[in-house]
């Protein structure tokens, strides 16, 4: 059984790369919830590509950083801030053929998450990172952002 996740739970208009669903240039992704796990599917195009036929580094990690976040959103219910990312690369992530990202929960000490990811591709590793994530409070997040938290985003505080 699975859930569906995306980025309107974080209300109309919100401006994420990664997740918002009318981002004119992003990722538009969604994710599903299947056990302890999320789980996305994305296949790059030509506008994400460094090197000819291969996904820009830089977006392969953004790529990573969002199924992170969203391992702790889908899986814990709380929104994090990216901390540290170690991650290496195995196998380029080609443009044109579909990318399939899982990550999951390695430990939840409250403020601080860990989640692990993996990319692959045609049933090869291409991406594995460990994400540290920050989980603020309201007061946290607002100085962060510099401004108030957006009412949608509030519930997945600390």
């Amino acid at each position: 059984m699975s859930e569906i996740l995306d980025g309107s739970l974080f209300g109309p208009g919100q401006p994420c790369f990664g997740c918002a669903p009318d981002h004119p240039i992003g990722f538009r992704l969604r994710f599903d919830r299947v056990g302890d796990e999320v789980v996305t599917r994305f296949t790059p195009g030509d506008r994400y590509q460094g090197p000819p036929g291969i996904m820009h580094g830089g977006l392969v990690m953004a790529l990573a950083d969002e199924i992170g976040a969203w391992s702790v959103i889908g899986l814990l219910g709380k929104f994090g801030f990216t901390a540290q990312v170690q991650g290496k690369l195995h196998k380029a992530v080609r443009t044109g053929e579909e990318a399939i990202g899982r990550g999951k929960i390695l430990k939840d000490a409250g403020r601080i998450v860990e989640a692990q990811i993996e990319i692959e591709q045609a049933g090869a590793k291409c991406f594995s990172a460990e994400l540290r994530f920050v989980i603020l409070d309201e007061k946290g997040a607002e100085r962060l952002l510099g401004g108030p938290v957006p009412e949608a985003w509030k519930r997945f505080g600390r």
